[in-house]
């Protein structure tokens, strides 16, 4: 399925990512699930890929941009310390991001995303195109994952990022 996804992305990237987010949401309505998105470099695209679909709101309860440091830790309760042992961009807080939005929440299920879109900021041990993500599910162990998009662009990798975050979601 997901090369058939990746074939229609590259065709029209709206048509993967809303087949894709409807995927999610009837899987969420089948298990009785709220969702919550924990974003950074996305910026809510994840969030809007889910909303986007009419009738939604029964499933997806709330998302969260935390694009600066200060949001990860004040609306979330990242600790500052992970931030700083690890930096933003890293599995440990993409972890901490999922585990705080759902204790933020009234959701079950959270992803979180947070890495370098570029065209800026990247270095070499964390290169633009680098974002990790976290799912966490209440009363559940918390996963992390680390995708590499490569520097293809920031609207692109924004794109990707969302789509991979949907995947998590859907087998969340």
């Amino acid at each position: 399925m997901i090369p058939r996804l990746r074939f229609l992305t590259a065709r029209n990237p709206r048509i993967g990512r809303d087949a894709l987010a409807r995927e999610v949401l009837a899987e969420a309505r089948r298990s009785g699930v709220m969702i919550v998105t924990a974003e950074s470099c996305t910026g809510g695209l994840v969030a809007a890929a889910l909303t986007e679909i009419a009738g939604s709101s029964d499933v997806f309860d709330r998302g969260f941009v935390t694009y600066s440091n200060a949001a990860k830790i004040r609306q979330l309760g990242v600790d500052p310390r992970l931030i700083a042992e690890h930096g933003a961009v890293s599995e440990p807080v993409a972890v901490s991001m999922a585990g705080g939005a759902l204790a933020n929440s009234d959701a079950h299920l959270a992803v979180s995303v947070t890495g370098i879109a570029g065209p800026g900021g990247g270095t070499a041990d964390k290169p633009v195109g680098l974002v990790c993500f976290g799912v966490a599910r209440r009363g559940g162990e918390a996963i992390a994952a680390t995708q590499r998009f490569g520097q293809r662009g920031r609207g692109l990798i924004r794109a990707e990022a969302t789509l991979h975050a949907l995947r998590l979601l859907r087998e969340g």
